[in-house]
């Protein structure tokens, strides 16, 4: 039987025992072994929360609270009605009775007492409290950590798996503290029903060495009381490291070490306040009539660790290799007027007050997030994006930052320092400055960072100044993808081909097609989002395509024919494609303005009028369909695709226009508008 059917079997036994424990009587000896093994699991659940790193290592403990305090529970009727029966139960609970408190029941209710209030009044009331608001803060913060999860994602900070285990992560928290709230009420419970048993086993059992047993008041006070008090000692011991596992748990937080390593990383490097510290307990030595000894050798120790302590971290300071300065060159050299005059396809320009983003000594980690990014835009887009060059720009305004493709601006915004960007409903009521976000235009505010947990109880999406700018940047990117492939990289993906597929580019290259070309083609898709990913397809088209026409558009529909069903794949969420298509009569008059362009391509040869009103007829439908939640495409006949995309983007620009052969059968299409307009098309 492997461990995990073994464990199936015997957890549930063993509650189920605990619950006939309660009813059937069990010997001394057995009692004296089962109450050895609940100290023993208090003893694990101690250590355990000390060596955790993060709470939810140990997530099952709130299941495991309530298992113990019902064991607790179970050993105590079991221990009760061997007292009253027997005048004894077991070894353990009679050496707690005489042993452990000499004999004396005033002593014995003494210290059961003060264990009582150490574990109800204290820890219990602490941990319960500290669970509550770590219960309410993390369903609180909840909407907040998703989307910043979601602003990692899209930044390509993280991938899809990480995300996931970032979102299951937040969700077991919610759920663990929620559990801790509970659980702590078990504890609060075992607390006031040990109090109420002992003293129904004091009660009882003078009762029945009094009348049952014939023994004097004395005699009966003195065997059964002891006998109770052991009783108490013995469940409240255990009970005691329990509600102090569960302090341990509810009040740790994530960590790369166990407890007791950073207690002691943290105390120690306080170097200057620990030597102070022993300093003081040294000087209370001169305090006349105070022991002198006990003050000075703790004095003494606290002040030893303290120094060192500092030496320690100044030898390792010391072990640490100083890092040279690069020699910098002139700044009149060729090599640095050449790399000034160059024109970068990618460029990223921050204010002088935003280079702590790129400061890793300052905890900047703009750059590694870039990085992150390129990997992400590669897997995603099918080319490696030029490396983003990151400058400072002391002529832009403070806390603003620019990017650049090829030398032209397109797309600027701003990242105040000490502030972060929150977004969602409600955040005019949020002090700071007010904003929009830059990718999608939402109403944002610029928060301050120590109001950043105000903002997030607001269930405002909460961003930091590094994933705005690459959020930014990676919507900008794909805007402009087809600027950013070089015909260098269209030579390494025909590499990258030949290497998988040596067959497909040999008859790419004998249909005559040139690298320009092929460059122009696959511009022309990742300007209107299509990946270029599965690039051995894509040759295959143009080889075959480019016999009979050089033309781009040509090319690119033939291509697009083909990869239809993953081009609509993209734009259907859940399986579900929302389009917006076009009246019959409309599309009929389209099509029959499509006119050759004088620079190749097709064009819709309508009047301005009437193109103004159906591009205002598309707008309005679309944001119609945003407005219920679905980012919709609009679907028109083949020929036409094209030349109504040319019309349509510098209105609409967040429209795909797709043509009906590329819906792919998989799909679920879902019609969310109409386009219609009474007023004919006219030449």
């Amino acid at each position: 039987m492997t461990s995990n059917r073994i464990s199936q079997v015997i957890i549930p036994a063993a509650i189920v025992g605990i619950v006939v424990l309660m009813v059937v009587p069990i010997p001394a000896p057995l009692l004296d072994l089962l109450i050895v093994v609940n100290i023993a699991a208090a003893i694990l659940a101690l250590l355990s929360a000390m060596f955790v790193r993060s709470a939810l290592d140990l997530s099952i403990f709130p299941s495991f609270l309530l298992i113990a305090t019902l064991f607790r529970l179970g050993l105590n009727i079991a221990a009760s009605r061997l007292v009253l029966l027997d005048a004894y139960a077991g070894s353990v609970i009679e050496s707690f009775g005489h042993f452990v408190v000499g004999g004396s029941v005033i002593v014995g209710l003494v210290i059961f007492l003060i264990l009582i209030v150490i574990q109800f009044v204290v820890i219990t009331n602490g941990a319960g409290r500290v669970a509550e608001v770590g219960a309410r803060f993390t369903l609180d913060a909840m909407p907040g950590k998703q989307m910043a999860i979601d602003a990692d994602l899209n930044a390509g900070l993280v991938d899809e798996e990480e995300a996931r285990r970032r979102r299951k992560e937040i969700s077991d928290e919610a759920d663990f503290y929620g559990a801790m709230d509970g659980a702590s009420k078990f504890v609060k419970g075992d607390a006031i029903a040990a109090i109420v048993i002992v003293m129904i086993n004091l009660v009882g059992g003078f009762a029945v060495g009094v009348l049952q047993h014939g023994m004097s008041i004395e005699d009966a006070l003195q065997t059964y009381s002891l006998l109770t008090v052991g009783d108490g000692l013995v469940s409240q011991i255990p009970a005691l490291l329990i509600s102090l596992s569960a302090g341990l748990i509810v009040t740790r937080a994530a960590t790369e070490a166990d407890l007791g390593t950073d207690l002691l990383a943290q105390f120690t490097q306080q170097r200057r306040t620990m030597r102070m510290a022993g300093i003081a307990v040294a000087i209370l030595a001169i305090v006349p009539g105070i022991p002198k000894f006990p003050f000075l050798l703790v004095g003494g120790l606290i002040m030893f660790v303290g120094s060192r302590a500092g030496r320690r971290d100044a030898s390792a300071a010391g072990d640490e290799p100083a890092e040279e300065d690069p020699a910098s060159s002139a700044p009149d050299s060729a090599d640095a007027l050449t790399t000034e005059m160059r024109v970068e396809p990618l460029e990223l320009e921050l204010a002088y007050d935003l280079v702590d983003l790129v400061d890793t000594t300052r905890g900047g980690d703009l750059l590694d997030r870039v990085r992150a990014l390129r990997r992400k835009l590669a897997r995603e887009m099918g080319f490696v994006i030029p490396p983003v060059r990151t400058r400072d720009n002391l002529d832009l305004a403070s806390g603003c930052y620019r990017v650049k493709v090829h030398g032209v601006e397109y797309g600027s915004g701003e990242a105040p320092p000490g502030h972060a960007l929150a977004i969602g409903e409600g955040v005019e009521s949020l002090p700071g400055r007010r904003t929009r976000e830059p990718v999608f235009g939402l109403t944002a505010t610029w928060v301050p960072l120590e109001l950043r947990a105000q903002a997030e109880l607001a269930r405002a999406t909460v961003i930091d100044r590094a994933s705005v700018i690459t959020t930014h940047l990676a919507e900008i990117v794909r805007r402009h993808a087809g600027r950013l492939l070089s015909r260098q990289d269209v030579k390494s993906l025909l590499d990258v081909v030949r290497e998988e597929s040596p067959v497909v580019v040999e008859d790419l290259s004998a249909s005559g097609l040139t690298l320009g070309e092929m460059q122009r083609v696959l511009q022309a898709l990742l300007d209107e989002g299509v990946p270029i990913r599965d690039l051995v397809r894509i040759c295959e088209v143009l080889s075959e395509r480019a016999q009979v026409t050089k033309d781009a558009e040509a090319l690119t529909e033939a291509v697009r024919g083909v990869l239809g069903p993953a081009i609509a794949e993209l734009h259907a969420p859940d399986g579900v494609l929302p389009v917006l298509s076009l009246d019959p009569l409309v599309e009929q008059e389209l099509l029959e303005v499509v006119r050759p362009g004088e620079s190749g391509g097709t064009n819709l040869a309508l009047d301005p009028a009437r193109a103004e009103a159906l591009v205002g007829a598309i707008a309005r439908e679309a944001q119609g369909a945003e407005r219920l939640g679905h980012q919709p495409v609009l679907v028109c006949a083949a020929p036409l695709r094209p030349a109504l995309r040319r019309l349509v983007t510098p209105v609409v620009p967040r429209l795909t226009v797709l043509a009906y052969g590329e819906l792919g059968p998989q799909l679920q299409v879902e019609t969310v508008g109409m386009v219609s307009n009474e007023q004919p098309a006219t030449i």
